[in-house]
């Protein structure tokens, strides 16, 4: 047995900051951002929440998957960002969904989350422990940015986004997932009573070395993709999407080439919500799935990256 997407959906806040926005609050501007960054406006938390967000995706993935809460068996909720740490981001969700017979974790793998969370539910479906899951990956990343850090601010957003797995007979779909913590000083957040604790950071906010997070994004995804593609024996003209983790439009066109695969094949919608850190994958998904073009059928790659340093990817029929 495996789990199939069947329904997905995301939500976004209300508010939304441009670039011109940002040129008021830091040293930039709407050109200097959109060329190294392709990111035009984010969207930021007001009175929404990480947990809020986290259910609104997952009603509209419910909805769309016409599967009911209480069928869910397994809900996971991925996120770094949440603002209430116990209960759990997911026992939160669970209660506002009426998901009273799930199973509830959070899960931590910074922008790789929603993969490793995918991952995740895939094994307990093989291992017949459940048949519906619920996926979702939900980021207040505004909470955790520095407005002055012109390195930084301009990157995040805050979203969420979400799906449902039904169990169907088949294979496992691939999945391959690295880590090195010896690099994870490239991109840190500390917690904020570090602040009292001599760590010598600045506690609670994201900080990040952009060119080494450039530099392992570009080298690595397109290295796990070939060894996932390679391991699945798929070709990358078999491929019709590679939905990457939306962080940088540059790393994406940067992979792209580096495969040798059409950019076309590599959908972004970064310049409407920035990095959305777990939430972004899901997100993507949706708003595809909503538009028509993800059809049956249709072989899917997912690929995620991000701190840790983390980086995987998986391959799946739609």
């Amino acid at each position: 047995m495996y789990g199939k997407i069947c329904g997905t959906g995301s939500c976004v806040p209300k508010h939304v900051l441009d670039n011109e926005d940002l040129s008021r609050m830091v040293d930039t501007s709407d050109a200097w951002i959109q060329e190294r960054t392709g990111v035009a406006r984010r969207h930021i938390i007001e009175d929404e929440t990480t947990v809020s967000m986290a259910v609104e995706a997952a009603q509209r993935a419910l909805e769309n998957g016409n599967v009911r809460a209480e069928e869910v068996e397994l809900l996971i909720v991925s996120t770094f960002t949440s603002e209430i740490l116990l209960p759990c981001a997911a026992c939160e969700v669970q209660k506002r969904l009426g998901a009273v017979n799930a199973a509830c974790f959070d899960l931590n793998a910074a922008c790789t989350g929603f993969l490793a969370a995918y991952q995740t539910a895939q094994a307990y479906i093989a291992a017949g422990s459940c048949r519906t899951v619920l996926l979702i990956g939900s980021e207040s990343l505004s909470n955790m940015v520095d407005w002055k850090d012109r390195g930084t601010c301009i990157l995040f957003g805050d979203g969420a986004g979400a799906a449902v797995l039904r169990a169907e007979p088949g294979e496992v779909p691939l999945t391959v997932m690295h880590s090195d913590g010896g690099a994870g000083g490239a991109l840190t957040l500390q917690s904020r009573h570090q602040k009292n604790r001599g760590s010598g950071l600045d506690a609670g906010y994201i900080q990040m070395n952009g060119r080494e997070v450039f530099q392992f994004a570009v080298k690595r995804v397109p290295e796990v993709i070939q060894e996932l593609l390679e391991a699945g024996q798929v070709t990358l003209r078999q491929v019709d999407y590679f939905i990457l983790h939306q962080a940088n439009k540059r790393i994406v066109e940067s992979v792209a080439k580096r495969l040798g695969a059409d950019i076309e094949k590599f959908p972004m919608n970064l310049q409407e919500y920035g990095n959305t850190s777990s939430a972004s994958i899901p997100i993507l998904l949706d708003e595809m799935n909503r538009d028509g073009r993800l059809k049956q059928g249709q072989t899917i790659v997912l690929a995620g990256f991000g701190a840790g340093l983390s980086w995987g990817a998986a391959v799946l029929k739609w």
